[in-house]
């Protein structure tokens, strides 16, 4: 319950909460994970800093949910990511970007054998984020708390994933995307970005994967669609709007969307399944896709279904020179809480 003497009409205050809440951890269904890890990416960088700006925007963000009013009330909390994990990350970055740039000159390719040392140390130190990260999940959850993820690039989810299947809970996938992310070890990073979907799918107990958004991928990860048979649903951005220039409506295709998934769903939304208008600064923006409203609607009617959101993370979200990418990556964390509990 909320605090008696806090006013959701008011502004937030120094000191205050993610969106500006007065509760503490244990007065809070809501548990936010930031994870400060961007070890693979090779284009914009930055999304280490997302978890801080949107909770700096956060700040901003009216508590009134139009679909969801007393969500506030439910208590959302934000955790810390550790302060030796974030500087085994910076460390790390240098050690990345040789790696990156072997690739783009080619010499990774010429004599990989001498850029071996390099990527054992990525994955060494992504196994250790991702094992503290599985135990932080499950603390939280065996409290009975809604977790989610806030990146960090898209390589994080990997241990939500993880946990999991080591649950035994059989689930099925959405995800807003502008990419597929089944790529198998994108500039040879094991952990890549890139790659989450192809190691997630690596674990049995995924039934199903829905992409929404899609419009930048390569021929392997077309093969790898069709390879899955079905496993793998992908709504391409390219159809999906042609579908609608000739008379078919967004609900009429949310609503095929989500008949392929089964009773349990987690949610993952890549902030550049949006149009890169809403997210300039990530690190991959490509042309088109998702505006705000088609995403809150996606949102909304998987909530309208029934489908218990066993999880969700939002990744990509990176600062730039004003506050905007964190100010509408605020406002999809905030609905993303509002759909799971």
């Amino acid at each position: 319950m909320p605090e008696s003497s806090f006013n959701p009409n008011a502004a937030a205050t120094a000191g205050a909460g993610i969106f500006g809440l007065p509760f503490t951890a244990e007065q809070s269904a809501i548990i936010i994970i930031p994870v400060e890890w961007e070890l693979t990416t090779s284009y914009g960088r930055g999304t280490a800093d997302g978890p801080a700006a949107v909770k700096e925007a956060s700040m901003q963000v009216d508590l009134h949910n139009h679909d969801y009013p007393d969500l506030w009330e439910k208590g959302i909390w934000l955790d810390a990511f550790p302060d030796d994990l974030r500087r085994l990350h910076d460390d790390l970055l240098p050690v990345a970007e040789v790696i990156i740039e072997a690739a783009e000159s080619g010499d990774l390719e010429r004599k990989p054998q001498h850029f071996k040392k390099y990527y054992d140390k990525i994955i060494e130190a992504t196994e250790k984020k991702n094992d503290w990260l599985r135990k932080r999940i499950a603390y939280w959850r065996e409290q009975g708390k809604v977790v989610g993820l806030l990146g960090g690039d898209h390589s994080i989810p990997l241990a939500y994933h993880q946990y999991l299947a080591d649950q035994g809970q059989s689930y099925g996938i959405i995800m807003a995307d502008a990419h597929l992310d089944l790529r198998n070890a994108y500039e040879g990073f094991q952990y890549s970005h890139a790659s989450i979907f192809y190691n997630i799918l690596k674990l049995q107990h995924v039934e199903k994967l829905v992409q929404v958004g899609i419009r930048d991928y390569c021929h392997e990860e077309a093969d790898f669609v069709k390879a899955q048979e079905g496993r793998v649903i992908a709504y391409f951005d390219r159809e999906t709007r042609k579908q609608q220039f000739e008379g078919r409506s967004w609900a009429e295709q949310v609503q095929q969307m989500v008949s392929h998934l089964p009773e349990k769903v987690y949610v993952s939304v890549d902030i550049d399944g949006l149009d890169p208008t809403l997210c300039p600064n990530t690190g991959t923006p490509v042309p088109g896709g998702l505006q705000f409203e088609e995403l809150m609607y996606l949102l909304n009617m998987l909530k309208i279904s029934g489908k218990e959101i066993i999880g969700f993370d939002l990744c990509e979200v990176a600062p730039g020179p004003d506050d905007w990418d964190g100010n509408v990556g605020a406002r999809v964390l905030f609905q993303l809480c509002g759909i799971s509990c």
